[in-house]
């Protein structure tokens, strides 16, 4: 009898030991960013962004008695290196979500490995419409290349006035997408609104004044410069130095404090659409802002603010779930409804994985980007 006493006592305590190693191990999110390159800003801003979301998550008890873990590595923008550290965060790191924190290149060569592994993949800003075409595992949190360009259209027309407008695109997935979104809304909704130029320049481009002289010749009343901030950046200070006064439109590529500290003064009145508006008043946005300003001693910026609302969203939906079972994640994921997020209130996802919201509309003053407007039609913001 004590023999069997003494079974039943070693049971319980085994039984009880085995529970709290599984409540005491981890939940891995994996992530891809640019660390090194030509985008190693915009990959520290992810990589910093996410890191406070991981903080706080953990700081308020981690996901079903678990702590969170961020599985992160450097894919330099560069897809093939995506491809391999993929592979590696699903087969030896084991991870339950993925946030995709890199560009279109990288994150659309990646995503139909991700949907055929059944793990959900959350885009923070790749705009191009391949990330969520390989399947239902796959969202977009940041805006498809297309409805942003059509908002930065209709923010040129509604809010800039402009009526002759000149297009300068980089000429990769990024820019060609945005031209394409860009293009369809004067084409089709933008009545006595022409393009007057329109031109691709290569991705390596460093002198544009080429372009620009062009483009002074067009006399357009506003351009549409679409580029991240290392091309953003030099097009607004080549422009100003030629005697090109016009507004200058951007996008989410040229929001990083980046911006200014290349373009210098040039930088005054460069407008963007993006989707972080740091004048939100929100406190968990304005928390975050203060968080990242005395914790990095820089600006946030909306690759950020998105990556964190990727691994947010995952995190939500592990919660909702109750469970880290790949299909359960993605079904909570797509049923998200009017959730909080630090680049405004998602509506919701479509069926195809990409997000509704509104898009914001940021302009530099005083050397920071601050509220100008924010684009809500549906017919613009909503993907097709």
């Amino acid at each position: 009898m004590k023999s069997m006493k003494a079974l039943f006592f070693f049971m319980l305590i085994f039984f009880f030991c085995a529970g709290a190693v599984q409540a005491a191990g981890t939940v891995k999110i994996g992530m891809l960013a640019p660390l090194t390159g030509d985008a190693a800003a915009d990959g520290l801003s992810v990589l910093n962004s996410v890191k406070l979301a991981v903080e706080r998550i953990n700081k308020e008890g981690g996901i079903l008695g678990q702590t969170v873990e961020l599985v992160v590595y450097d894919d330099r923008a560069d897809a093939k290196e995506a491809v391999a550290l993929a592979r590696k965060l699903i087969e030896q790191d084991k991870i339950v979500g993925f946030v995709a924190g890199s560009y279109s290149m990288p994150s659309r060569a990646i995503a139909p490995i991700f949907q055929e592994e059944g793990i959900p993949l959350v885009a923070a800003y790749a705009v191009h419409p391949d990330v969520t075409k390989a399947g239902n595992f796959c969202f977009r949190n940041g805006f498809l290349g297309t409805v942003e360009g059509q908002a930065a259209a209709y923010a040129s027309v509604e809010f800039m006035k402009a009526k002759r407008i000149a297009l300068l695109a980089s000429d990769n997935d990024f820019g060609r997408t945005l031209a394409a979104g860009f293009k369809n809304y004067i084409e089709n909704q933008a009545k006595g609104v022409s393009i007057v130029y329109s031109q691709t320049y290569p991705m390596s481009e460093k002198d544009f004044k080429a372009y620009l002289s062009k483009i002074k010749e067009a006399n357009p009343d506003l351009l549409f410069a679409s580029g991240y901030y290392f091309q953003s950046g030099p097009i607004a200070k080549q422009a100003r130095e030629m005697g090109l006064t016009v507004p200058i439109m951007g996008e989410e590529g040229a929001d990083s404090p980046m911006l200014m500290e290349i373009a210098g003064k040039a930088a005054e009145g460069f407008t963007i659409v993006t989707n972080l508006n740091r004048d939100d008043p929100r406190p968990e946005v304005q928390a975050f802002l203060k968080a990242y300003r005395e914790r990095y001693k820089i600006q946030p910026d909306m690759v950020g603010a998105s990556a964190y609302d990727a691994f947010m969203i995952i995190c939500d939906a592990i919660k909702r779930a109750k469970s880290t079972k790949g299909a359960d994640i993605q079904k909570a994921i797509a049923g998200i409804k009017d959730y909080s997020g630090l680049t405004g209130m998602i509506k919701g996802f479509t069926s195809t994985g990409e997000v509704v919201k509104d898009v914001q509309v940021q302009v530099v003053k005083n050397g920071e980007f601050h509220y100008l407007g924010v684009v809500k039609d549906l017919k613009v913001i909503t993907p097709q």
